[in-house]
């Protein structure tokens, strides 16, 4: 009897232990306290993150690698994409409608994580090997929390390594090309190529690595090209279905809200499916808590950690708010929910564009997904070196890119599902040392927060009487 299928049961299992209900308090209910603590001073100055992506605050004498705007595009290249698109599906595959609310619950509260969080990062950076000025939980905890607290340190850094591999993007890109490109033009036979699938497994790593060559600089460029006109591409696409159907968009609203507190469109009709897969999926698209956001942001040009504390709070609004609802309304809207069999994930999605664009719904679909998922797998070899590095102090880099490269490859031939299990345990694991750390320095946080908006207020008054 092989091992193999035990193995994959094993590993499922885990990743389901760690996204059980404990962790989904303490992000969701993580992200509350901080709300709570921070008396909601993070969403009352949600236009100033604007002002700050603007540029009007850069000065490149700053400590840091990419400006404001070009550290939240990198964050945001790691979680648009294929998690907004395939992840909604599942969601509502898994959970019904009502998971969506609960991903929206996550995103509410993340935007107080991500203030947390990405000012952490900034606040206690710490150097690398190299003696570069890095970001990230590891070094907040390091920095923050003292040498005692490395243990846990460790433990992100080694489920950042794990959970940073791109198989899972790089399968869900192969597949979106191959249905919705190959085969309708008769390249391959349905049911997949080996060939076709190696040959985009190859294109991509080979881009990537071209990318990845110019390390944070080169991706924080292409992520800031690339992911604004990307979502307003897809928001196009998305208002078009949801105009189509305008007079079934209150319905669909109901039934998000009805399904929350019920369960009922699912299998079973259990609420706390519901609520398990929203949560999850809501966390897992917007990664607030989890810490890989303050990777990115930990990168930030600036000597005023809050500033990009500030910025960051429009990730989980731009992922999860916006895009997610976009995306979990055109699968509603469509009926493609609905119609049954073993269509999930991607696939589904691509579907229910087809409803209104025809066979052009998937093609769209492609021209967006595939620089976002391009800039989420070049964006998580940025974090997963990050956390090599701060492992094996910068010794056998190749090494690690190159197996990177590989399961890139892999990734595009096979499914992998005892990888993926690995990938969604680890995310899970992650959370823990960085909701921890920001529990433990959070009252940094409110006095920096206090300091420098009093000193933005003054600022103003003093400007207003002088245009007076």
């Amino acid at each position: 009897m092989s091992i193999f299928p035990t193995i994959d049961r094993a590993l499922e299992a885990f990743a389901s232990f760690v996204w059980g209900p404990p962790l989904l308090v303490l992000l969701v209910g993580g992200g509350l306290a901080l709300l709570i603590y921070s008396r909601g001073r993070p969403y009352r100055h949600l236009g100033h993150s604007i002002e700050l992506l603007s540029g009007r605050y850069d000065d490149p004498n700053d400590p840091g690698q990419v400006n404001h705007s070009q550290a939240l595009s990198t964050a945001l290249s790691g979680t648009l994409g294929l998690g907004n698109i395939s992840g909604v599906a599942i969601a509502i595959t898994l959970g019904g409608p009502g998971a969506i609310f609960w991903m929206w619950v996550t995103a509410l509260v993340g935007v107080a994580t991500k203030f947390y969080t990405a000012t952490l990062a900034v606040m206690f950076r710490g150097r690398d090997a190299s003696g570069e000025l890095q970001g990230g939980p590891m070094y907040v905890i390091r920095e923050g929390l003292g040498r005692r607290w490395m243990p846990l340190a460790v433990l992100f850094a080694v489920a950042g390594l794990c959970g940073m591999l791109p198989v899972f993007q790089s399968n869900q890109t192969t597949q979106l090309l191959r249905e919705s490109f190959a085969e309708p033009l008769g390249w391959v036979a349905p049911g997949g190529s080996f060939t076709f699938d190696f040959a985009v497994g190859l294109l991509i790593a080979i881009a990537s690595a071209y990318v990845i060559a110019g390390r944070i600089q080169r991706i924080g460029k292409f992520s800031a090209g690339v992911v604004p006109g990307m979502v307003l591409l897809y928001l196009g696409m998305t208002l078009v279905v949801i105009a189509s159907f305008w007079e079934q968009v209150p319905a669909a609203f109901a039934l998000i809200f009805s399904d929350a507190f019920s369960g009922q469109a699912i299998a079973g009709g259990t609420l706390g499916t519901a609520i398990t897969v929203g949560v999850s999926r809501g966390a897992f698209s917007n990664e607030a808590g989890i810490g890989t956001e303050s990777l990115a942001h930990g990168a930030a040009k600036t000597r005023e950690p809050i500033r990009e504390g500030v910025v960051a709070m429009l990730g989980p609004i731009v992922d999860t708010l916006l895009i997610c609802t976009c995306t979990a309304l055109v699968i509603l809207l469509t009926g493609a929910w609905q119609q049954g069999g073993n269509i999930a994930g991607v696939t589904l999605t691509a579907q229910a564009f087809s409803q209104v664009f025809g066979p052009f719904g998937p093609i769209l679909l492609l021209l967006m997904v595939l620089p976002l998922a391009f800039s989420t797998i070049v964006t998580c070899w940025y974090y997963g070196m990050k956390c090599y590095v701060f492992l094996f102090r910068g010794r056998w880099q190749g090494l690690y890119t190159g197996l990177y490269m590989v399961l890139i490859v892999l990734g595009s031939v096979a499914s992998l599902s005892a990888v993926n299990s690995i990938i969604i345990g680890m995310y899970a694991v992650m959370a823990i040392p960085t909701m921890l750390s920001t529990f433990l320095l959070a009252r940094h946080v409110n006095r920096a927060a206090h300091d420098y908006f009093a000193r933005m207020d003054l600022a103003e008054k003093k400007s207003a009487e002088v245009s007076q």
